[in-house]
């Protein structure tokens, strides 16, 4: 038993936030902690997890780390709101993981790669006609005023964020103005919020892609990373190619086949008892943002975003990474082949384009050594001496949470949490030092 615990640490520790562009430090002595037994294989990770709950950093939160085909290791602290008696979170606690929804979204695309039904450098106008004829813009600060584009986007660009299209958290100027004034805002916040949204925003996805393709480009397809909607026109595209609703397509082909019985789009009535509050810190004060008992989740969203709309469970998003993991297999049941995922954690990028890493409010953090970018998620391009193997694949959700799959290692982990800004604690880094301890203790064990 020694044996497989000291192996999964060895090779869940050797993951760190390097998947997302962070660096981790080595962990310093914790002789405070009791050596680990069998019954609790992560004593330094827990410690770390109960000390965030005591110091009133987070009501709770849940990690799930596996190697191979062993059982995930569940480590919880915490409850799931700050409520009187609010239940404890654990692994099948819902969470809202927005852009994490990503990675999934990005799988969908690439099982019609799989299928020919899409090619990865295929231009998107041969599903959505709207996007034949894109323009760019020539002063993006003072107006929108714009030039032909000189390429189409394609499917990859969706992939990895070189269409040039925008986003409301990063796009400044009249282009954001532009993006909110036509609902361009695939993302839910709270049920105050949603109010005004629905006033705007269109009321399907093709709809919403038909509008996008209306306004400019921030840069000409295929030439710049920028975090975007991408992700959520892909949605689209999925639709368009598969020839049925997008998150019919997810669930048919992915959420089933995995067993992913706690992954929705909207909470069921049910189920509302197992979701998450949201909240946000104003300076050190905490303050609910989505209280779960009125939750926007709670409603049908105007459509499936595909960049930041599902709500899941710690142990549905491990059995997702687990496949990722495995090559597109889980439980003996092939959801994807191996040549499908080993492209799709590959550095899909185009020629000439590179990716530094973004803030941690919107899923990332700065890379401090060699990216690149794959279907909807960071790759580490070079073995990171202290932490993530090459090949890494990894992003992170507006609210805290974040997953990474080491494939040469055979390791996956996923921490969920629900505030932002999502780096008002350094949970990534401390989670990953707090691995590196555990597997240091059971090293010294063994010797």
């Amino acid at each position: 038993m020694k044996g497989w615990i000291g192996t999964f640490l060895g090779a869940a520790a050797l993951v760190s936030t390097a998947a997302l562009g962070g660096q981790a430090a080595m962990p310093t002595s914790s002789a405070a902690i009791p050596a680990p037994t069998l019954a609790d294989p992560l004593p330094h990770v827990e410690a770390l997890f109960d000390s965030y709950v005591d110091n009133d950093k987070m009501p709770g939160i849940v990690g799930a780390f596996g190697v191979g085909d062993l059982p995930p290791v569940f480590v919880s602290a915490g409850h799931i709101s700050d409520d009187p008696g609010a239940p404890a979170a654990g692994p099948d606690t819902l969470w809202r993981v927005y852009s994490m929804t990503k990675p999934v979204t990005a799988m969908a695309a690439m099982l019609l790669i799989q299928d020919g039904k899409l090619k990865l450098d295929e231009p998107i106008s041969d599903f959505i006609p709207a996007f034949k004829h894109m323009t760019v813009l020539t002063d993006p600060e003072h107006s929108l005023a714009a030039r032909p584009a000189r390429r189409e986007i394609t499917v990859r660009n969706l992939l990895t964020h070189t269409a040039g299209l925008g986003y409301t958290i990063i796009t400044t100027g009249p282009l954001q103005k532009a993006y909110e004034q036509a609902g361009i805002v695939p993302f839910a916040a709270n049920a105050q919020v949603e109010q005004t949204m629905r006033t705007v925003r269109p009321k399907t996805l093709a709809a919403f892609a038909d509008k996008v393709a209306t306004l400019p480009l921030i840069a000409d397809p295929g030439t710049k990373w920028s975090y975007s909607i991408g992700l959520d026109v892909l949605a689209r595209v999925v639709e368009a190619a598969s020839g049925m609703p997008f998150d019919r397509f997810v669930q048919t082909r992915l959420l089933d086949p995995l067993g992913m019985e706690s992954t929705y789009w909207q909470v069921p009535t049910s189920e509302d008892g197992r979701l998450a509050t949201n909240y946000v810190f104003v300076g050190d004060k905490r303050t609910p943002l989505d209280p779960a008992a009125s939750s926007v989740f709670l409603e049908a969203p105007s459509f499936p975003y595909g960049g930041a709309g599902l709500v899941m469970s710690a142990r549905d998003y491990d059995r997702f990474a687990h496949m990722i993991q495995d090559n597109g297999t889980l439980n003996g049941v092939q959801v994807m082949k191996p040549e499908t995922i080993a492209l799709a954690t590959s550095n899909l990028l185009p020629v000439g384009v590179t990716y530094s890493g973004i803030g941690g409010t919107t899923g990332g953090t700065q890379a401090t050594h060699p990216m690149g970018f794959g279907a909807g998620g960071s790759v580490t391009l070079s073995d990171d001496p202290s932490g993530a193997g090459k090949g890494t694949y990894a992003w992170g959700g507006a609210a805290g949470t974040i997953f990474w799959v080491d494939r040469e290692r055979h390791a996956r982990g996923t921490v969920m949490v629900n505030y932002m800004p999502a780096d008002k604690w350094p949970v990534r880094d401390e989670t990953i030092r707090a691995l590196l301890t555990d597997y240091a203790f059971w090293k010294q064990e063994r010797q």
